[in-house]
Formats: C-alpha cells, structure tokens, sequence
C-alpha cells in the first residue's frame, strides 16, 4: 500500500474537476419492460435531482445494451429521443461492464474541453433470465465467444475457478466468500433501489445450491433490469446554479493491460508468454486502481468508501487488494474482521453491491457513482458512512476495460 499511495502521489497530479449535480435511478428488479423505460426514469430523477431543465442539457452519452439495443437502438439518441429532441449531442457507448464509466468519461472530456456545461449520462438495460450468453453466430476473433464454444466456460464457471484459485494461493475458505454475502446483503436491505432486500447467515448462503463449486447460488450475482443516470457539469455552471460544494469526479481511469498478461482474466482463455518481455509488477485490475489515484493525486489510506464489482464473493476480495485497502492475499482477513463493513475502516459497497442488485451491465458502474455522490452528500440514512469525503469504484469491463472513478467532497 505505501507503494501505491507513493506511485499517486508520483504521476500526473491533480485534473480539473466536474460536478456531479444530480443522480437518479430506476429501482432493479425483473419488471419485464423496456430499457427505454427505465433510462428515461432514471434520467428524469437525475435531472430533478440536479435541479436541472431537460432542455438545458447540452450533451447525453448513453451507455448501451446489446442485447436490448442492437441494431435498432443506440442509447445516446434513444434516451435523447425519449426525452424529446432539443437539439442536444449524443454519444453512445459499449464497453461491457465498463459502458458506465466509458460514458463518465466521454461526459467529462467534453465538459473539460469546453464542448459542453451540461451533460446527461444514461445506462439501462432488460437483461435476459439467467446467466449471460454470447449473441448467436460465428465470431472466432471474439475471445468471449471462443471461451463459450471453446471451453464452454460461463461465467459462472469462470467465478468458480476464480475463488479456487484464491483458496489455493490465500487460503481464503468458502466462509470467507460467504461473509462478503452477508454483509452486502445487510446493506442492500436498506437500499431502496436494490432488487434483492433481504439480510442473509453464513449458514443460508452454506445452504443454497452449488452452481460453480466452491461458490454457491448465494455468492453469484444475478441479471437484472435497471437504469441509473448522472447530471454532469463543469464547475462554473455549477456556481452558477447554486451548487457551491457539489461532489466531484476527479479521475476516470479506463486504462487497458500491459503486455505481458500473466493473470488469466475474463474472456480470455490464456495468459501470454512472459518468456522475453518480463511482466508488469501490477496485475490489470490493479493498473486500473492505480491510473484512479494518479490522476486524482490521492492514496489508498484517504479513501473514505469503496463500491466495487462483485460479480462473485470472491471477486470482491481480490478487490480489495487491487485497490490497495490491504496487502497481497489479505482480503479475506479485512472481511473477518469487519474492515469492510459499514462501521469498519473502509466500507465497501455499501449500495450491497452487485449481490443485492444484480448485472444491469450498461448501468451498473453509473450506480457505483450514484452511491458515491449521496454518500458524500450524507443523504444515505442507515446504511451511511459517516464523515465519507472520498469514494472510488471498481467496474472492470471484457476485453481489457478498465473502469474507476474517484470522486471527492
């Protein structure tokens, strides 16, 4: 961690802020509807959230769905359309998991290039029951349509051998995955939003069934329906609405990896030879972590909260390392002894995360910031961090997408 804390404090320095003025979302679920439907709610609560005419808005990035919007629909027009045509920009985006912050960060490059005081960030999706699948036809340059038809790998599977893999290296045990379950479903029990709003034991998630051994029904997220939807601004328009203290995005890291790549990591199904060209010392998802702090000229020990990508149990350990909350193979002990809980040293998802809302893809990292924003206004009731004044995400997208955020109070 004083490694990491001294590489932030090395690089590029402080970047101009935005203001997040307004945050909305559609609460997930199953609700058998359009994603249209959900985006325009959510972008309806953001903008009176913000405070915020729709015809004032200059700009909208739609992050999109694939299975919900292709071909017909590309999010940015489609949202702009549902709203009604005012005449403003439209950029869409698709970066799997990572769609979300690839649309904060196209927002923000516009309102810091000038292009723009007013932006509408959108994602929605209607995702299909069960787990994700590969869209029909034959794609043998898609590494995520090999790992399906090759080793028939969902994701689940992947989670599996994922958390062995920790077991095997850490000595983490299936209780410790369960302890993560448990403490995002206390939280997701008092988040308004959430799909699934229930607290859970140990010995219920022990009790569920087996779907990827070692993990079990309870440690894997669901898919669900859902929008989330952000009012972006730059700092003087900010002023003059009235916003004298706004919360602020500070760094949006989208890094790819390094090759080499030495940790097998979703879609890919091999890792590449480090014979001549010695690996990087950080793993991916930890670059992503590391570009965030740089950027935001901050270290691991100043960050107040955490939401990160809990597509398993086990995934959110390895986060924890890989954003520098606790050393190498440690994650497992910081969940046992409360660290991450809400009263612990460094919340972590205190939105309960994926765990209590499901896979929304084009959504989910939209709604990391949109805990992050009423976090650091102090407006989240019971499940509030107290004296929060930095939060950063974790939403890793396919195909080497990195996805963070940082934003301060």
């Amino acid at each position: 961690m004083d490694d990491l804390a001294l590489a932030a404090r090395g690089g590029g320095g402080v970047s101009a802020d935005i203001a997040v003025l307004g945050a909305g979302m559609h609460p997930w679920g199953k609700w058998g509807r359009s994603f249209v439907e959900y985006g325009t709610v959510a972008a309806r609560a953001a903008l009176a959230d913000a405070g915020v005419d729709w015809r004032d808005v200059q700009a909208v990035v739609g992050a999109d769905t694939v299975r919900g919007g292709y071909p017909g629909h590309v999010a940015g027009a489609t949202f702009a359309r549902a709203l009604g045509w005012q005449g403003a920009r439209v950029t869409s985006v698709y970066a799997a998991c990572a769609s979300g912050a690839q649309a904060i960060g196209a927002a923000r490059a516009q309102i810091l290039a000038g292009l723009a005081d007013v932006v509408l960030v959108v994602g929605a999706d209607a995702a299909p029951k069960g787990f994700f699948a590969p869209a029909g036809g034959e794609r043998p340059d898609d590494p995520d349509w090999l790992r399906f038809r090759v080793l028939g790998a969902t994701n689940p599977a992947y989670f599996g051998l994922y958390a062995r893999r920790r077991m095997a290296l850490h000595g983490d045990t299936v209780d410790d995955f369960a302890r993560v379950k448990v403490k995002n479903a206390a939280l997701g029990a008092l988040n308004p939003n959430a799909r699934y709003r229930k607290a859970v034991t140990i010995e219920e998630v022990a009790a569920s069934a087996v779907v990827a051994d070692p993990l079990r029904l309870l440690d894997i997220c669901a898919t669900s329906d859902g929008a989330a939807a952000l009012v972006l601004t730059s700092m003087d328009f900010a002023r003059r609405h009235g916003a004298g203290d706004p919360v602020r995005i500070r760094a949006v890291s989208t890094v790819t990896p390094t090759f080499p790549r030495t940790v097998l990591d979703l879609p890919d199904i091999a890792t590449d030879s480090a014979a001549t060209v010695a690996p990087s010392p950080h793993s991916f998802r930890a670059s992503i972590a590391r570009a965030a702090y740089e950027e935001a000229g901050i270290g691991p020990e100043e960050v107040s909260l955490a939401e990160v990508y809990d597509l398993s149990t086990a995934l959110e350990l390895q986060w924890y390392e890989d954003l520098g909350l606790c050393g190498p193979g440690e994650g497992a002990k910081l969940v046992r002894d409360g660290m991450t809980s809400l009263t612990g040293r460094i919340p972590v998802n205190t939105s309960g995360g994926l765990a209590s809302f499901g896979e929304a893809v084009p959504a989910q990292a939209i709604a990391q910031v949109c805990e992050l924003t009423w976090q650091l206004r102090g407006v989240c009731g019971a499940r509030q961090v107290e004296g929060a004044r930095v939060g950063i995400t974790a939403n890793q997208g396919l195909f080497g997408h990195g996805s963070a955020v940082v934003a301060v109070r």
